[in-house]
């Protein structure tokens, strides 16, 4: 991709919690790429003492799923080129589409779809927590020409991962890296260990197929060290 090309911030379903079964017609694309996004990061501390004892500090118990918030314009006022109101609907359609991919329910996981979120350095797996759409400007005949929507959503970290993050067993923490231009397995383990040999460890914990063909925007675990001995290996 060049620099500087536009691309438009990308919402894809699925049916799966292994992200591995799309929803057909289950795509999204914005009008207008959002002009920001807020991520929450929030642990969970144990507070608790024993009775009749002084207070003690908060001891670390868990990473939280992060949550999202982005914000959606939809407008077929004519204000935009190329989005004119040609169907009479207004924005209603574009609405629909909208609910369909992130809020519509899904009968067979009997909960909304599991959705990636792209755009940029984001890259956000979850599922809608919350979503309010403003009406704002409307034709005489009260059709809907523009509107905005606010939602949140939760993360969602696969099981494989969510094990690895919440194995207190070992002082080494779980890295999860975003795959770039030009990776190698190999590499991404020498940056995160000091050492390229673990690398077949790493893509058997990842369920790798084929180690040699990253694909930029994939993402990668990797989980902590065991030390045994004068050896080592990954949990």
């Amino acid at each position: 991709m060049m620099s500087g090309e536009l691309t438009k911030l990308r919402i894809k379903a699925y049916r799966d919690e292994k992200f591995s079964q799309e929803v057909a017609d289950g795509e999204f694309n914005t009008l207008l790429n959002p002009e920001n996004y807020r991520i929450k990061y929030r642990i969970e501390q144990d507070e608790s003492q024993a009775q009749g004892t002084s207070a003690v500090a908060p001891r670390f118990n868990k990473a939280l799923p992060e949550d999202l918030q982005l914000d959606f314009i939809f407008d077929r006022s004519g204000v935009i080129k190329g989005y004119e109101d040609t169907s009479g609907e207004g924005i209603i359609g574009d609405i629909e589409k909208f609910k369909q991919v992130i809020f519509d329910y899904n009968g067979e996981e009997h909960k909304p779809n599991y959705l990636v979120i792209s755009w940029g350095a984001l890259l956000f797996k979850g599922s809608l927590s919350e979503m309010e759409i403003t009406f704002k400007l409307f034709k005489a005949d009260g059709t809907p020409i523009r509107a905005s929507a606010r939602a949140k959503f939760k993360g969602f970290v696969e099981d494989d991962l969510r094990i690895a993050r919440e194995n207190n067993s070992s002082p080494d923490l779980t890295h999860v890296r975003i795959v770039k231009e030009g990776d190698t397995l190999p590499l991404m383990t020498f940056r995160i260990y000091g050492d390229p040999k673990y690398y077949l460890e790493v893509a058997r914990a990842n369920k790798l197929v084929n180690f040699r063909k990253l694909t930029p925007g994939q993402q990668i675990f990797f989980p902590p060290i065991r030390k045994v001995g004068s050896a080592k290996s990954v949990l």
